[in-house]
């Protein structure tokens, strides 16, 4: 009899092993970001009303995204749902660099065993890929709580770094905090003697705070994006700007997805590949200084 219980405890210790080994789940994520506001532009001759609405339209369309996070016990990937493209939508090659810009573009592979992550990056025509160490996030654990999608979330708060390549990040200057004679130099530039460039009216902030809620029902350290490190799947995310909400999860279905990173493109850490961005940035922003102090010129008109 002993032997009897013994060994079907030993085939339940399996069927449990076996089950999380093959444990698997998918999240879908909608992304919005604030599209930043170019009031600050009004007084410059060249950018009509018409123009602005135009360009604050564009941006709010390409801010909004659908990602798909496929995950299991220790690894994930996360991935732009793809769409058709809609009659008159921006070529191909011009999209894929926006998304890179805007938080998308490319396959994003978390293993948080090795704490690690790759995510290959099309930029100016160029394939380059990303590998690098997870950033740490030293989570603050709030007692707060709500509901998302039926699931009891908990909320935690970090203070991270701003990625320099990561427009999203963009935010509109404070004037507020501004010396009186930097006041008048903006006057200037808006009064029509000096033509105002995309770039005056706004700045990349040093940190930002992240508040994250994630469910313990889902026993995965996993989340979008780079977001990892929290007791549970991290089910939404804000930055101050951009919010990224679950809207459908699914565990365990019958159809399995391989996880597993990319390898098309030039291996590089991750600084490297923002130092070959901002300078490429770097370059157009020489080239539209004075040109027609519109926005850069990927953004178009």
């Amino acid at each position: 009899m002993k032997k009897i219980i013994y060994y079907i405890s030993l085939m339940l210790v399996f069927t449990q092993m076996q089950a999380q080994k093959d444990f698997q789940g998918m999240a879908v994520y909608e992304t919005k970001t604030q599209a930043p506001k170019f009031e600050g532009m009004k007084g410059n001759r060249d950018i009509t009303p018409e123009m602005q609405k135009n360009i604050e339209e564009r941006m709010k369309k390409m801010l909004e995204k659908t990602f798909i996070l496929n995950f299991d016990k220790s690894a994930s990937i996360y991935k732009e749902e793809e769409k058709l493209e809609t009659p008159g939508q921006q070529g191909g090659g011009m999209r894929v660099m926006m998304n890179s810009f805007m938080g998308g573009g490319g396959t994003f592979y978390k293993d948080v065993k090795t704490k690690s992550y790759t995510v290959d990056k099309e930029f100016m025509g160029k394939e380059f890929l990303v590998i690098d160490s997870l950033p740490k996030l030293n989570w603050k654990m709030e007692s707060e709580t709500k509901q998302i999608g039926g699931y009891t979330c908990y909320k935690a708060t970090a203070v991270k770094e701003a990625s320099k390549t990561d427009f999203r990040n963009f935010r509109p200057k404070n004037n507020d905090n501004k010396k009186p004679e930097e006041k008048k130099e903006d006057v200037k530039k808006t009064s029509g003697e000096t033509k105002t460039n995309f770039e005056d009216n706004f700045e990349m902030p040093k940190e930002v705070t992240i508040t994250a809620w994630y469910s313990p029902e889902i026993p995965v350290n996993q989340g979008p994006e780079n977001y990892w490190g929290l007791p549970g799947l991290i089910l939404e995310v804000n930055d101050g700007r951009t919010t990224i909400l679950c809207s459908k999860i699914v565990l365990n279905a019958k159809e399995k997805v391989e996880i597993k990173p990319s390898k098309k493109g030039k291996v590089i850490s991750q600084k490297d590949y923002d130092d070959t961005v901002i300078k490429k940035m770097e370059e157009f922003r020489e080239m539209n200084r004075g040109r027609a102090g519109g926005p850069p010129p990927m953004m178009g008109r």
